[in-house]
């Protein structure tokens, strides 16, 4: 490894071309980052005492064998593709406002492309300085070009090209190209023979910079590769897998890589020690196996990759299926991802019909959320979801869960129907995280024609007030306070509505009966509401005894067929 301070234009000098390589992560950097670096570019622009400012380190692979002098180095980026490509989109803009100004400082636009933007001598793709990776090549070409960007440009690329043109319009050109020229960096060349590019990708990681779980992975399964194999891994499974994930690929991957691996190996990893839990995994598998290559387990990888988004992501396309899994996301049951990555994969492998599935998949909605009613505390979920698999007999695939689900104790265990009910009936409803969700499923259980209950808010049938109107103090008794304490919250005194602020603190019998009230209301959770002639402690008794009769009906208990 060869390490030398140099300036940034003078990096760029020469025919050379930085390419960024497929195993690096897309042009990313925000407005914010542009910004300190416009700040920091005037400041020292504007000051003459100021000789240079380090800018950070450009890591690459130097070109390997003979170069013919007149050629094109074309060198592979590992580190600093973010300050590259930013550093040239603002030589962009700067050469084109000079030219549009007619203005002349100590460098014309033609040098500030023949320098530092282009290979002047070169035509194809060896005429650019850098080139980026994927659609992020074909934007910055475009951009450079000064031609139509493509319909799917690369938002960063093009914002912050916008950006700098933008900052330039009312700008010293002199200082902003003074800036530039002081920018100083540390030119850290590596040589393929002798030293590890992913340890020194892991190294800058280790000194603060922000890499994520998934870039460490992607680098490692990628970057030591021969280029035609590294290429085949890509495009056959890793591009895939981008695309799958789609804008939620930085936020889901690590997540999806961290079940995948709880999966596997029946242990969970700790969210940031996902990558060095996955190198122990990859290279156990590999010697155990006698591996030739990597690539099945990343066929694996990525085949179980199409399950996450269908679970995780809102992806399945299966109505039925995707409805089942938006309950269990709305329930935030994310400990249970790595059995549920399990059962979709034996689906596809036929080992369970779809109805079986369907039935799995509510049995998992109803375990979490009877726990989350009876206030059973969620720390051992994670290790009950990692281990459930192992006591499963999947040649009675079905009836084996439930009985395990059945056998489970203590603070796992599976709350019984009584126990379900009773909690159900004196929970603090209004209060609960979950209250939209249960609410949404009481309504909607048994209708064709879903109701969407985001259209809709909660409505207090007592109402909240502590200074209850006489009417409101006829209807509950002369107990009223003690009434109104114990079942505001509950279950049998909350429904939906699109009048809350009309019905407000109404008496009851105006709420049944002006328009838009409990008589003229389309949802079932009113229509005992309609009827009753009184609301009183007994009147919420009886609606919350037959609520809770419902939501047993929703949320099952595992019955042997």
């Amino acid at each position: 490894m060869q390490a030398k301070e140099t300036s940034f234009l003078k990096l760029l000098q020469g025919p050379n071309q930085f390419r960024v390589p497929i195993f690096q992560r897309r042009y990313s950097w925000k407005e914010q980052h542009c910004e300190q670096l416009w700040n920091d570019v005037l400041d020292i622009g504007k000051n003459d005492e100021i000789r240079s400012h380090f800018l950070g380190s450009i890591v690459y692979i130097e070109p390997g064998g003979s170069q013919n002098i007149s050629a094109v180095s074309e060198i592979l980026v590992i580190d600093g593709q973010q300050r590259l490509t930013t550093l040239s989109l603002l030589l962009l803009a700067l050469g084109r406002a000079i030219e549009k100004s007619g203005r002349e400082i100590c460098i014309t636009p033609k040098q500030i492309s023949n320098y530092y933007l282009f290979n002047a001598d070169e035509e194809g793709e060896l005429r650019y300085k850098q080139l980026l990776t994927h659609h992020d090549k074909d934007t910055l070409i475009q951009l450079l070009e000064n031609r139509k960007l493509p319909c799917n440009a690369s938002p960063r690329l093009v914002e912050n090209y916008r950006f700098f043109e933008t900052k330039l319009q009312n700008t010293n050109f002199a200082e902003v190209y003074a800036g530039i020229s002081k920018l100083a960096i540390v030119d850290i060349a590596l040589d393929r023979r002798y030293d590890d590019p992913q340890l020194i990708f892991e190294s800058l990681n280790s000194t603060g910079l922000n890499l994520s779980q998934a870039d460490l992975i992607r680098n490692y399964v990628l970057m030591g590769q021969e280029p035609s194999f590294q290429n085949r891994l890509y495009e056959a499974y890793w591009l895939p897998m981008e695309q799958r994930f789609g804008d939620q690929y930085g936020d889901s991957f690590d997540r999806f890589i961290r079940d995948y691996l709880t999966l596997k190996t029946r242990q969970i990893p700790r969210i940031g020690g996902v990558y060095e839990r996955f190198k122990v995994y990859i290279e156990k598998r590999i010697r155990s196996e006698a591996l030739e290559t990597i690539e099945p387990i990343i066929e694996d990888i990525s085949r179980y990759s199409k399950h996450y988004v269908r679970i995780a992501l809102d992806k399945e396309e299966d109505t039925e299926l995707r409805d089942c899994f938006t309950d269990i996301n709305t329930l935030e049951a994310t400990v249970a991802f790595p059995f549920l990555l399990e059962v979709y994969e034996d689906y596809t492998r036929k080992k369970i019909t779809k109805l079986e599935l369907v039935e799995i998949l509510r049995l998992v909605e109803s375990y979490v959320f009877r726990r989350a009613i009876c206030g059973i505390p969620t720390n051992t979920l994670n290790r009950t979801f990692g281990a459930l698999m192992t006591r499963v007999v999947k040649s009675s695939y079905l009836e084996s869960l439930k009985d395990v689900f059945r056998q489970l104790t203590s603070t796992r265990r599976y709350p019984s129907n009584s126990e379900f009910k009773e909690a159900l009936f004196i929970k603090d409803v209004y209060n609960f995280s979950r209250r939209g969700y249960l609410l949404r499923k009481l309504e909607n259980h048994g209708r064709r024609e879903l109701i969407c209950v985001t259209d809709y808010t909660t409505e207090h049938v007592m109402p909240q007030n502590p200074d209850l109107s006489e009417s409101w103090q006829q209807e509950l008794g002369e107990n009223w306070q003690a009434v109104q304490e114990k079942y505001l919250h509950t279950i049998g005194n909350l429904t939906l509505t699109g009048y809350n602020s009309k019905l407000s603190d109404r008496p009851f019998k105006e709420k049944q009966e002006i328009k838009g009230g409990f008589g003229d209301s389309p949802l079932r959770l009113n229509r005992s509401l309609a009827r009753v002639e009184r609301w009183n402690e007994a009147a919420i008794r009886g609606r919350s005894a037959k609520l809770t009769e419902k939501a047993l009906k929703i949320w099952i208990y595992p019955q042997f067929s």
